[in-house]
């Protein structure tokens, strides 16, 4: 089966020359022909050049389990749980969300909410890290410039829960 994914990253530059409130991420899950499917958790972050994270954009997992019990499970996404994830107390307001179901899913952050109007000209990574119960985990980096002097177009790509993934910056 192959497996497809694409991710749009839209991070246009406002007149006066600040940087424009809006960030708009699209990606798609597969379905994978397993006997039993769960809904993949996902990471969604800009990584500095250090591997340091600049910001987490979203994190998305089983929000409505009884007494907070689906976090617990956030620590599949080791890689996001080792930088950023084991140092915030979860829910994050504006961040976590509910798991997606398998297609093409488009999540909006608004700039300064995401830190994106704070975030200094330079080399960045988008990652994005996905883990599914009784399943693999896989992350895929998209190297960027920030701000972008035109457009920019930069892509990757996974072999398993992931497939390609690309960005574009305006």
């Amino acid at each position: 089966m192959k497996l497809s994914h694409s991710l749009a990253l839209a991070l246009p530059l406002v007149a006066n020359g600040a940087l424009a409130a809006d960030l708009t991420v699209k990606f798609e899950l597969p379905q994978l022909n397993v006997a039993e499917y769960h809904k993949p958790y996902v990471a969604i972050w800009i990584e500095r050049a250090d591997q340091s994270v600049a910001s987490t954009l979203a994190v998305l997992y089983d929000v409505k389990k009884k007494d907070n019990a689906g976090a617990k499970w956030v620590k599949d996404l080791r890689t996001w749980w080792r930088k950023a994830g084991r140092d915030v107390e979860l829910p994050m307001d504006g961040v976590s969300g509910a798991t997606r179901p398998a297609g093409v899913q488009t999540l909006n952050f608004a700039g300064a909410r995401a830190g994106l109007d704070k975030l200094p000209a330079g080399d960045y990574k988008l990652v994005i890290e996905a883990a599914r119960e009784a399943g693999g985990r896989e992350l895929v980096r998209v190297p960027f410039t920030w701000p972008a002097k035109g457009k920019l177009a930069a892509s990757s790509a996974g072999k398993e829960e992931l497939g390609a993934v690309s960005i574009s910056v305006q």
